[in-house]
């Protein structure tokens, strides 16, 4: 059975609490009700963004009048009265500190009057929209929102955030604000604009001390400019844990322009794609209809020799029955240049979940990973059965769905003890994992009776004993929480 590849579309975005956005207020006015500390918090941050900011205050305080004589950035004028609605013309932004809800709704009210956007501090019921936390790297700067909910959780993640980015990443970005209109002018092709905004990331991340210089444009511009071709880079997008992913398979799959995925590829993953890219199921999954790999070999290299940047997504591990080397010998072959991100094979997901060593000492000697799946979808004619049945041996079957019993029976004949520990793991490290645990002889009849539909990966071996016999003290105890 066979099917075509398929353009998967992006999900939508999911519900927002808040929209994310942010003003431009340079030499725009801004209306600040109320001289107290949390009115003159507000009003430094609008002066920092450029605003012409005009305080309304019968009694302003200290701090207030301190700011008013040097203010951050933009001018900061007092007015000893409090407000009238008059005083709303040509505003860009209203912000109060209010007494009362009464004061409140009087405020709010009249700023919309005027078609001016309106926040009354700390209450929310009267606001068009809200502050937050920021973390300040200007022109870099992040807004973090909770939608009121807790604003020291918010603070506690700006905290976070402000130890993760160097100060030196204003000047980069600032670098970024003077060097865009001379890379668009170059009227370059969108993957050289990308090649050359990617290759700026990677400078300011390697150096962000640094002061950016006209010899780093001079080296960004170089192979942005230069004829820009496809390629093809095979990730491996591990066994389902989206957190499992390294950090240079989450580059590749924001910097793809394409990205051709299989079933066994875990939905979360896709997420840390840019939603610009163009997805595609090129789905491979045994004794299902799939993909020819052909077709898939096909696609990719035209896709490639478009220039596009195609990322080959696969689960776990590209270079462990994924593969591999019919991809990479097809892109030598027509001359793309072709990569490997490695990823988490499903095996060391498993294990880590299971909290079981594979190695352990004094039981296994070495690990052993076998397909149970040949090209015909039948169990392969050419596995070593003495192997399996050293005891002193883990093996990980890969793909076992429709020939476990097949496997079993043979590996038992070669001399594999029946009553060696085994577990099935469906799903391994996602948050509906799901593990069967027996003797390798009963292993067949309890995964029929569970009936996985997700991906699977069969461990057996000596090292599964302690988590095998856990598992079948408390059936039991599980059958009767079910009763």
């Amino acid at each position: 059975m066979s099917r075509t590849p398929a353009e998967i579309r992006s999900t939508r975005i999911g519900a927002l609490a808040r929209l994310p956005a942010f003003f431009a207020l340079d030499n725009k006015r801004a209306v600040v009700a109320g001289g107290s500390p949390a009115a003159t918090w507000k009003a430094e941050l609008l002066s920092a963004a450029g605003a012409r900011v005009e305080v309304f205050a019968a009694a302003p305080g200290e701090e207030m009048l301190a700011l008013a004589a040097a203010p951050p950035r933009g001018p900061l004028i007092l007015h000893n009265r409090t407000w009238s609605p008059d005083d709303f013309a040509a505003a860009a932004i209203a912000v109060a500190d209010c007494a009362d809800d009464e004061a409140a709704a009087q405020f709010a009210a009249a700023a919309r009057a005027a078609g001016v956007p309106v926040n009354v501090i700390d209450r929310p019921a009267f606001c068009d929209f809200s502050f937050g936390a920021i973390v300040n790297r200007s022109p870099l700067v992040i807004g973090i929102s909770t939608d009121g909910a807790s604003p020291v959780f918010g603070q506690a993640i700006r905290a976070k955030i402000e130890a993760l980015i160097p100060k030196g990443f204003a000047r980069w970005a600032d670098a970024a604000r003077a060097w865009r209109p001379r890379v668009q002018a170059l009227a370059l092709p969108f993957r050289g604009r990308r090649n050359f905004w990617e290759r700026f990331a990677e400078r300011a991340v390697a150096a962000p001390n640094a002061t950016p210089t006209d010899a780093d444009l001079d080296a960004l511009l170089t192979p942005a400019t230069a004829q820009t071709a496809g390629s093809v880079i095979l990730v491996g997008a591990g066994p389902g844990d989206p957190e499992l992913l390294t950090l240079r398979a989450v580059r590749a799959l924001q910097s793809a322009d394409v990205i051709l995925f299989d079933d066994l590829v875990a939905p979360d993953i896709l997420d840390f794609a840019r939603r610009e890219a163009k997805k595609m199921l090129v789905g491979k999954t045994g004794h299902a209809p799939s993909c020819k790999q052909d077709d898939i070999n096909t696609l990719m290299i035209s896709l490639a020799k478009a220039g596009r940047r195609v990322v080959r997504l696969k689960g776990g591990d590209p270079m462990i029955f994924g593969r591999a080397d019919e991809e990479i010998s097809a892109c030598h072959a027509a001359g793309i240049a072709v990569e490997v991100v490695p990823g988490i094979t499903t095996a060391q997901g498993a294990a880590s979940r299971l909290l079981v060593s594979l190695t352990r000492r004094g039981q296994a000697r070495r690990v052993q990973y076998i397909t149970g799946h040949g090209r015909d979808g039948k169990l392969p004619a050419d596995i070593d059965w003495a192997s399996l049945a050293d005891p002193a041996v883990t093996t990980v079957v890969y793909m076992p769905g429709k020939t476990l019993p097949e496997l079993v029976a043979n590996a038992v004949r070669a001399g594999l003890d029946p009553a060696t520990p085994a577990v099935a793991v469906e799903r391994a490290t996602r948050a509906d994992e799901r593990v069967i645990a027996a003797t390798i002889s009963d292993l067949p009849a309890r995964f029929a009776a569970a009936a996985p539909s997700g991906p699977v990966v069969v461990m057996i071996g000596r090292t599964l004993a302690d988590y095998v016999a856990a598992a079948r003290r408390c059936e039991p105890e599980n059958r009767q929480l079910r009763a």
